[in-house]
């Protein structure tokens, strides 16, 4: 099988590739980004295309899967920017899959995409995916899943899966988010159990993770078998303010939402944060998911548990290492993480 991944060199691409190099019905992988790696993975060839422009068409004829994970989560004060790349460029995608005669497409969506559920049971992969509107990351997710609606109908022909992760981390994507969602003022030396007195109790603050490489043994198994469809993907336990302060051996402090969001929103608006008060709203309302499908349909069971996951993260944030991927690299950042705030924070990709 050839494989194509398309948004290879970040967090999940990464661990994607990984995975596909060690099947061995999986005889090459082309990984395509709009910036070329120094870090070399077996089996696999490297392309520079950007779903916005690029004609994909070439880079795709003979795969027999590609695996859709590029997405921009900043400028989050731009998000006609993230638009462009998240909603027409997997638009672009899906026309290239149709055009190059493509079998079957894997698309990454998110437990973002979800509708507000349910934190005290688990909803199953029908419940509506039509996510929290005021969240430019929602909106584009559950948009997206629009766009597949149409495309499974015109294109039958084409196995189409849609993947939907919880919140996922490993030690290589510690720099990434940070910068993504902490900005350049977030000390990693306090990403240490001890150091952070409290954890907030704030209203729906429940959510779930697994690992990265678990991740993208999930994408393997939905680009090389026989599924279709969507496929819930998280680790136990469901992560909440106790287990967090477990972690972090600190207490729990009951806030209301109000006392921790107006600080958020003042950060981001001056530019000193990424992460928009609009995404914690969101994270806040995304369900609990239930993963029987992707245990029973698509064979996959995380090996780490989510507070493995976390641990590794804190770690990652702490060593600063990353990986040699534009995105994953904490040299993207710059010397002292100068170039985060010359180029204005949550202002550009």
């Amino acid at each position: 099988m050839r494989i194509v991944v398309i948004g290879a060199t970040g967090n999940i691409g990464t661990s994607t590739i990984r995975a596909l190099s060690k099947d061995p019905q999986v005889t090459s992988i082309r990984g395509l980004a709009r910036r070329l790696p120094d870090w070399k993975a077996e089996k696999t060839d490297w392309a520079v295309a950007d779903v916005r422009k690029t004609d994909l068409v070439p880079l795709l004829r003979g795969a027999d899967a590609v695996v859709l994970l590029s997405w921009l989560f900043q400028p989050t004060h731009d998000p006609i920017a993230t638009w462009r790349t998240n909603v027409l460029g997997s638009e672009r995608v899906m026309r290239a899959v149709a055009e190059a005669g493509v079998p079957a497409l894997v698309y990454s969506s998110s437990v973002g995409a979800y509708s507000p559920g349910p934190k005290n049971r688990a909803v199953d992969e029908t419940w509506p995916t039509h996510s929290w509107p005021t969240a430019a990351y929602g909106r584009e997710k559950a948009y997206v899943e629009r766009l597949l609606d149409g495309f499974e109908r015109d294109h039958p022909e084409c196995r189409v899966v849609r993947m939907r992760p919880g919140f996922c981390f490993m030690h290589e994507s510690a720099p990434e988010q940070r910068r993504l969602f902490a900005g350049p003022l977030l000390p990693g030396r306090l990403a240490r159990p001890g150091l952070i007195p409290i954890v907030p109790d704030l209203p729906g603050l429940r959510f779930q993770v697994l690992h990265s490489a678990d991740a993208g043994e999930a994408f393997r198994l939905a680009a090389t078998k026989d599924v279709r469809g969507p496929f819930n993907i998280a680790a136990e336990p469901v992560i909440d303010p106790a287990e967090l302060a477990d972690l972090f051996g600190a207490r729990v402090v009951r806030i209301p939402l109000q006392a921790a969001r107006a600080p958020l929103a003042a950060a981001w608006s001056l530019h000193l944060v990424p992460a928009s008060p609009q995404l914690l709203d969101l994270a806040l309302r995304v369900p609990i998911m239930d993963t029987a499908r992707a245990r029973d349909e698509l064979g996959w069971t995380p090996v780490r548990t989510a507070r493995e996951a976390l641990q590794e993260f804190m770690s990652g944030l702490r060593a600063g290492e990353g990986m040699e991927t534009p995105p994953l690299s904490p040299a993207t950042g710059g010397p002292a993480r100068i170039r985060e705030f010359v180029t204005g924070v949550g202002r550009k990709p």
